[in-house]
């Protein structure tokens, strides 16, 4: 083994990689899954040579996008958990899953598209991340939430919201849900 096959990726093509992750999440944004390879390298400021040396597939392109999004959405969990009242950084991560469902789920599907052990896989990645940033949140705000709440039922009732309406009715459903997770104050008598 020679001591160059030992070290990561040299510096300019860790730099590449992610220009084309970026690249192509702003080209698929705006002309949608099947985007031109061409239109992302050259977006990225590389050749078409740079970017099947990266991404040898389209399905490799996505995933990369995809799972960078499931980690920008991730860290701004954990960034609410350092900044915000509980309840409202609860709130507030919520929007932005509804919007990543909405707005993002063409994306994970097309990433995945082929070998179901693949998408299994994956799925299962994303969504483990996804829900333990839910946990954390959850678990800070549950003096405000009902005892019985738990992140498994916020993300299942955030995303029925986001695959049943557009993303800014979905984000106005998830504020309604707000009053029925919160904690009840106890019946006076």
């Amino acid at each position: 083994m020679s001591p160059d096959s030992k070290r990561g990726p040299r510096a300019d093509a860790s730099r590449n990689a992610a220009r084309l992750v970026a690249a192509a999440r702003e080209v698929l944004a705006e002309a949608g899954n099947d985007a031109a390879f061409d239109v992302i390298a050259r977006r990225a400021g590389v050749g078409n040579a740079t970017l099947y040396r990266h991404f040898p597939t389209r399905a490799d392109l996505l995933v990369a996008v995809y799972a960078d999004e499931v980690t920008a959405l991730c860290e701004r969990g954990a960034q609410l958990l350092e900044s915000t009242e509980p309840m409202d950084a609860l709130f507030a991560w919520l929007d932005e899953f509804v919007m990543h469902v909405a707005t993002k789920r063409p994306l994970a599907l097309a990433a995945t598209d082929g070998a179901a052990e693949r998408r299994t896989t994956l799925f299962h990645q994303w969504h483990a991340a996804i829900t333990s940033t839910a946990e954390d949140l959850v678990r800070r705000a549950q003096p405000g939430l009902r005892s019985d709440v738990t992140a498994t039922d916020v993300l299942t009732l955030a995303s029925g919201a986001a695959l049943a309406a557009d993303p800014a009715h979905a984000c106005r459903v998830v504020a309604m849900l707000r009053s029925g997770i919160a904690a009840q104050p106890a019946a006076e008598h």
